[in-house]
Parts: structure tokens; C-alpha cells; sequence
């Protein structure tokens, strides 16, 4: 994977708004340091959203791109994004079946695993089920991947794609809900996979914890040219 900037010539670079814990704008900037694509990094709490950002993008979601003349409101759309600037060791691959899989899975993760997340994860605003019940629902998806990544290192072939970098954030808050559970749990080459993209350089550059941007001010470029 790259791990050196890229620069914008003469061109302001793009502004993403993001928040150091949220899934999806964890996804957004891994791809970003994959790419080596530059941006301005601005880092914010949800609690206190930038008027700049809501102009931007009223959702008021993270994270957001600011282009030139375009806004990116959608983390996947971001990824894209990125890599049809640089996208070497083919995280989108051409072959159709594949990629049809990867955004099936991507699809799947997004809709029913993340609403069974929620359930899970913050089961005290969703008190209709037992916790577990909501668990067991998101095994659904664990035990898909499980038989993929049985097959193979990541989850389309023994290369990453997008569908690994899209999806794992959320495999981690699951895994994080009940750490016990999860390490005890009939999964193991769904650990060992979540494990090695954790362990990864680029997951500690992308974890990094930054300076809480503030209004008027120029965020930090990201990924750093230094690749920190």
C-alpha cells in the first residue's frame, strides 16, 4: 500500500470532515492513505459540527468531501473516489463477478448487519429484543464471511479489495461490543483477518488521534507526506 501523499500542483486540496471513531469515515481514510490521495484533514466532534460542514452537506453526516465544485457526502463514494485517482494494487477490480460480490457484501454490511449493530451495540435505546437476539442476527453476516475468508486471506481473493477495507470498521464494533464473546466465539478466520488489518500501519496512521479542528483555521494534511 502507498503510504506517501500525493500533492494537488497549484490546487487547494479537497476538505474532509471526519471523526476519528465513526466506521465510516474510518473506511474513508484508509482508503485515502491507500491512495496517497491528499486532502485537508479537519477533524471534529459530533457533539459541536462545524456551521461549514452542515453548509456543505446538510445530513450533517461524516464524513464529507469538499471538492471543487462537488461535495462527496457517502464514505463509499469517497473511496471510489480516491481510487479512481490511484488505485494500484487494484482494490477495484475489473473482473465483474468479483466486483459484483464485493458490493453485494458491501450492500449487505451497510443494510441489515449495520442495523443489526446498532441493535447490538446500543441495546438500551432498542429494548424490543433480548441483546442477544440482535447478536445473533448480525452472525448472519459473521458466518458469511467466515466461509468466504475460509477460502481465501481477504474476503473477494488473497489480495484486499474495497470489500475488506469497507467492511471491516464495522466487523470491529461488533468485535468490540463483547470482546469475550467475540474472541471466544466460532469465527477464527474472521479474527485473524480483523486482526491483521488492526495490526497494520496504516490502521494506526488512520487511528491517530488529531487535533480537533476549529473554525478559520487549516486542517492538517492528511495522509501526511511523511506517511505519519
Amino acid at each position: 500500500m502507498l503510504l506517501i501523499a500525493t500533492t494537488f500542483m497549484d490546487k487547494p486540496a479537497p476538505v474532509l470532515y471526519s471523526f476519528r471513531r465513526c466506521p465510516y469515515a474510518i473506511r474513508a481514510r484508509m482508503a485515502l492513505v491507500y491512495t496517497g490521495v491528499m486532502v485537508e484533514l479537519r477533524n471534529i466532534l459530533l457533539k459541536d459540527k462545524p456551521d461549514d460542514m452542515v453548509a456543505a452537506s446538510p445530513k450533517a453526516t461524516v464524513p464529507v468531501l469538499k471538492l471543487e465544485g462537488d461535495v462527496l457526502e457517502e464514505s463509499l463514494d469517497i473511496m471510489i473516489w480516491a481510487l479512481e485517482q490511484n488505485d494500484l494494487d487494484k482494490w477495484l477490480t475489473k473482473d465483474e463477478s468479483e466486483r459484483a460480490t464485493q458490493f453485494a457484501l458491501i450492500t449487505e454490511n451497510d443494510g441489515p448487519f449495520k442495523t443489526s449493530l446498532d441493535r447490538y451495540k446500543y441495546h438500551v435505546r432498542f429494548p424490543e429484543k433480548p441483546r442477544d437476539q440482535y447478536r445473533q442476527e448480525g452472525e448472519t453476516f459473521l458466518k458469511k464471511l467466515e466461509v468466504l475468508l475460509a477460502d481465501h486471506r481477504y474476503l473477494i481473493s488473497d489480495e484486499v479489495s474495497l470489500a475488506d477495507m469497507a467492511i471491516f470498521p464495522f466487523i470491529r464494533q461488533f468485535a468490540n461490543t463483547d470482546p469475550e464473546w467475540f474472541e471466544s466465539a466460532p469465527y477464527p478466520f474472521l479474527r485473524n483477518w480483523l486482526a491483521g488489518i488492526l495490526a497494520s500501519r496504516e490502521f494506526a496512521i488512520v487511528m491517530k488521534k488529531r487535533t480537533v479542528w476549529k473554525e478559520g483555521t487549516v486542517g492538517e494534511p492528511f495522509p501526511a507526506p511523511n506517511g505519519a
